[in-house]
């Protein structure tokens, strides 16, 4: 078993564009895969991409049966995708709540395609396309994310859901052990805003939540 190191926000690493894998079936591409393999499982991640271990080739592996971090999500085939495309099946999206091992201990609601097609190869070449929903097409998603230097903060619906996985659970926004349990952005702000009128702090924290917050209409002026 060969864990590596997975890189954090901040390293410049993360933020690179992949380049496509061009031979298929080498002794290389197996040890990266294994690499990619082992790191996630001893991570407890549903996925990982190769530039998470500083490897800057696209090629992402991603799959869950029963895991620690999610033990609510549906099973998911372990896949190793090379290359990969994604086209949305239609417009409708949703939004949900996302971790990231390069970024450990943070949550935050990203809105993502609900349904997609993505196409690419696996280790040998042969070629891949499945139609997929839900949180299976949210973790390829994510994933596919890396390979052009985006994490999941970068996609944010509101920068003030994000927030430690902890104090999230602890404050009833995020469901105990459901990381991408989706939830909408309001449901998520309206939640917050309980949380400080219980500990009487919209008063001084207003201008964070806009008018509702301060117990006016949306679009409408304090005067």
């Amino acid at each position: 078993m060969t864990q590596r190191t997975v890189l954090r926000l901040g390293d410049p690493r993360l933020r690179q564009v992949s380049r496509p894998v061009e031979r298929f079936g080498t002794p290389e591409l197996h040890a990266l895969i294994t690499d990619l393999r082992d790191t996630m499982a001893a991570c407890a991640g549903a996925g990982l991409a190769a530039p998470q271990i500083a490897v800057p080739l696209r090629v992402v592996i991603f799959g869950i049966t029963v895991n620690p971090r999610y033990p609510e999500a549906p099973p998911i085939p372990e896949t190793v995708l090379i290359n990969p495309e994604i086209t949305p099946i239609d417009r409708d999206r949703a939004s949900g709540w996302e971790g990231c091992l390069s970024v450990p201990g943070l949550r935050g609601q990203v809105s993502r395609w609900r349904r997609i097609l993505y196409r690419g190869f696996d280790a040998e070449g042969h070629p891949i396309e499945r139609s997929v929903d839900g949180f299976h097409a949210r973790v390829v998603q994510h994933e596919c994310d890396h390979l052009d230097g985006v994490l999941f903060p970068d996609r944010l619906v509101d920068s003030r859901s994000l927030g430690f996985t902890e104090e999230l659970e602890a404050s009833g926004l995020l469901p105990v052990a459901g990381p991408l349990a989706p939830a909408s952005p309001e449901h998520t702000l309206d939640r917050m805003r309980q949380q400080l009128e219980r500990h009487s702090a919209l008063e001084d924290l207003g201008p964070l939540f806009g008018p509702k917050a301060q117990g006016l209409a949306p679009g409408r002026d304090p005067s």
